[in-house]
């Protein structure tokens, strides 16, 4: 690029470059956003069913989902994949243990 085209871009950059004082209005207020809820679930697997076959449901059914025994389970905010683990005890009460997350960049896109 020749020099006066670059200094015609740098220009019409500096021109569009936002105000200090915009920025601040732009800027998130980081307690408003850590205080938003969010759903979180943890998928075991899927599978699809018919309504007469959802209706023969019983007590001792057994649902076949789409995933073998010992595959990562997926955590979910709000619907977007965030991690995968594995069922933990803690102290009685089932949790995740997290094995793999998501990059940042590749949640964002999916929202």
């Amino acid at each position: 690029m020749a020099d006066t085209e670059t200094n015609a871009v740098e220009e019409e950059i500096t021109e569009t470059e936002v105000s200090p004082e915009a920025a601040i209005k732009n800027k998130i207020n980081s307690e408003v956003l850590q205080n938003i809820p969010v759903t979180i679930s943890v998928e075991v697997g899927r599978t699809s069913l018919k309504i007469r076959d959802l209706m023969r449901l019983t007590q001792g059914s057994v649902v076949e989902l789409d995933r073998l025994a010992g595959e990562p389970l997926d955590l979910l905010v709000n619907n977007t994949l965030v991690a995968q683990g594995e069922v933990v005890l803690v102290n009685e009460r089932y949790g995740v243990r997290l094995t793999s997350v998501v990059p940042t960049a590749d949640r964002v896109k999916n929202l």
